[in-house]
Parts: C-alpha cells; sequence; structure tokens
C-alpha cells in the first residue's frame, strides 16, 4: 500500500536536490517535500539553499538573481546570504535581525547535491551515501538525467524492487529474451540497516536487446545476467547489472573483462505526495573507452525508463480514484515490502522522538 501518514516521507534525512550541473549562475528553483526551495552559487561557488519566498512581501526568490553577496529578491532588492540572513536592503542601512529566510544545510559531492529538510542541528554529513563511481569517469564514464514524474516516490522504489515487470514492459531495451526465464530468477534478500539488498541471477538466458548492442551479442549467445540492487531509505537505491558468457563463472568473478556491465543510481526525491522528481545515471563499465558506447546506453536507459513512467504515473491515477482499495502482495514482493517497512520505521521514530524526548 501506498505511505499514507501524516508525515509521508521522514523530514531528517539527506535527500537529492539536484544534479551539481543543474546549479548554474542563476536561482534554480525546485519544491522538495512540499516546500518551495531555491538552490544558487555564491561568489565562490558553493551551492546553498534558501526558502524560495522573501521576507519582506513573500516575493519568490527564484524571480531574483545572484549579485557578489548572495541571492538579490527581484522585487525591491533585498539581498540574502547563504545562510538566509538579509545583508542589503537598498536604501536602508540598519538591517533587522528577523530580516532573514529560512536557509536549509547543502553538500555537494560526488556530483550530487544533497539537501537536509528537517532539524538542521541533526544535519550529519557521515550519513550521505557514497557513491564513488561518480568520481571514476575513466572506468566507469556516466551521463545524467533527471524525470519530472507524477507519481508518490515509494511507487519509484516499488519499481525498482520487482523487477519481474522488466520482460512484459521492456521487451525492447533490457528485458526481451525468455520472459519466464527472467521471472524465475534465483533470488537472495537481505535486509539492511537503512533498507534492503538483492540480488538475482537469471541463468542461461537469451541476453536482451540492450545488452546485444552493448557486448556485441545474439539471440543465439547465452549468458549468465545478475541484477544487484541496493535500497538505502528514504530514497536512494544503488544498482549493478550485467551478464557474461555462459562458461566464464560469472556467479565467482563478476568483475572479469568484456560482457556487459553498468552501473546505476536512482533517487526518487518528493516533489509532493503525489509527484517526484527521478534522478538517474548510468555507467558504463564494459566499454568505458567508448564515449558512443556511453552514449548508447544512456538513450537505451532513458527509453527504458519512460517506459516505467506510463506505468507509474497510471498506478497513481487508479490509487488516486481508489486509496482504500486492497491489494495483493506476492512472491515477488520479497524486496519491495522490507523497502516499505524501512521507510515507514524512519517516519514512525520522528512521529514518536518529541514524546519520548518529553518522558
Amino acid at each position: 500500500m501506498l505511505v499514507r501518514t501524516e508525515k509521508p516521507w521522514p523530514l531528517n534525512a539527506w535527500y537529492q536536490a539536484a544534479w551539481a550541473s543543474e546549479i548554474e549562475d542563476k536561482p534554480f528553483a525546485r519544491t522538495l517535500l512540499n516546500e518551495p526551495v531555491v538552490l544558487f552559487r555564491d561568489a565562490g561557488g558553493t551551492v546553498h539553499a534558501l526558502e524560495d519566498r522573501c521576507c519582506h512581501r513573500a516575493t519568490p526568490l527564484r524571480l531574483g538573481e545572484v549579485v557578489p553577496e548572495g541571492l538579490q529578491c527581484g522585487y525591491h532588492g533585498m539581498v540574502f546570504a547563504g545562510d538566509g540572513k538579509c545583508v542589503v536592503i537598498p536604501g536602508q542601512d540598519k538591517i533587522p535581525p528577523q530580516a532573514r529566510v529560512r536557509s536549509y544545510p547543502v553538500v555537494e559531492r560526488q556530483e550530487f547535491i544533497w539537501i537536509w529538510m528537517g532539524d538542521p542541528d541533526k544535519a550529519d554529513e557521515a550519513q550521505i551515501i557514497d557513491y564513488p563511481w561518480n568520481d571514476d569517469h575513466e572506468n566507469w564514464p556516466h551521463k545524467h538525467g533527471m524525470y519530472h514524474v507524477k507519481c508518490n516516490y515509494m511507487l519509484l522504489i516499488d519499481n525498482l524492487m520487482d523487477l519481474t515487470h522488466i520482460p512484459f514492459i521492456h521487451r525492447n531495451t533490457i528485458g526481451g529474451g525468455n520472459q519466464m526465464g527472467q521471472v524465475n530468477a534465483t533470488m537472495d534478500v537481505k535486509k539492511t540497516d537503512m533498507g534492503v539488498h538483492y540480488i538475482r541471477w537469471m541463468e542461461g538466458i537469451v541476453p536482451p536487446p540492450t545488452y546485444q548492442k552493448g557486448a556485441g551479442w545474439t539471440n543465439e549467445t547465452r549468458v549468465d545476467r545478475w541484477q544487484e540492487f541496493e535500497y538505502i531509505a528514504p530514497t536512494a537505491v544503488t544498482q549493478w547489472t550485467g551478464a557474461l558468457e555462459v562458461g566464464r563463472g560469472a556467479k565467482q568473478e563478476r568483475t572479469q573483462k568484456g560482457g556487459f556491465s553498468l552501473r546505476l543510481w536512482h533517487c526518487a526525491t518528493p516533489e509532493t505526495e503525489d509527484s517526484c522528481f527521478y534522478f538517474w545515471t548510468p555507467a558504463n563499465g564494459y566499454k568505458p573507452e567508448d564515449a558512443e558506447a556511453t552514449e548508447v546506453l544512456f538513450q537505451e536507459i532513458a527509453t527504458t525508463f519512460v517506459e516505467d513512467l506510463e506505468f507509474l504515473e497510471s498506478q497513481q491515477a487508479a490509487y488516486d480514484r481508489d486509496p482504500d482499495a486492497p491489494l495483493v502482495d506476492i512472491k515477488h514482493d520479497a524486496a519491495r515490502l522490507p523497502a516499505r517497512r524501512a521507510v515507514e520505521r524512519m517516519i514512525r521514530a520522528e512521529e514518536t522522538r518529541p514524546a519520548a524526548a518529553a518522558e
């Protein structure tokens, strides 16, 4: 079922607000967790995030411009520094202490812009997910993508936790081949402190079209294929997927040269209860020296995800029509259900902490 609590997401967590490349020399606005936020780079290139609302006349700060002192409101010229304090009021020397807007902790790391929407005193940078493949352009060249999706963020996580949809939705890209060989994959699921990890093995199958394009295989080839995913609550999923020809011992050593191998980052940052931003980036681990292969991989994954989005947005519309209609869990929900429980635990912990402190 959909997460429908008074708090549809935990606040005290790091969320991906943007790709670093999205924040340039102009105000960049994005609604995150139902809060309008504006991001900008200061004169030194450091990224900051402020409430997108001037404290003078509630003008959205996204309508202003970046100046050497900070972010200037486009209405009356007040300037706010990265910490939210007003530092310039045109025509007025004294700046009242209440002239400020909310600021949010922000960290730029590994091509991500991370934001903390909860209690700023609890923002611990050590909790930010490490994704070293974004630092390794030589061995894992990659491109970034982002889709604005009209569905609850956990529907997108659900989609990544149950891959038995792949041979049906994605016949022309990462699906195809023998459907039952993929649906009947062996699957090892383990709960983690922050979510769930699983790996699926499909042995002796026909490689799907995307794999054939990447590795030069044909329908006559048989491969041992793996899909390894880890959900890190509340919004991130890391993926390592690939295949080697049957007989090469893929289960014993997946890092062999040749074959097909990619890393994928997925992140579903909530915009509202019924919409999210889907950040993703595929990294080419099979022909890293080939720029064209990296571009082909990106386009193949982009096509695949567009196919997913039609289903996810249709699911959301069906939920909205009848949110209380019962749903049935099946065998293939073995990773999806622990993922749901992980984010629900985070939400409950925030809801119960104040009461415990009062005691």
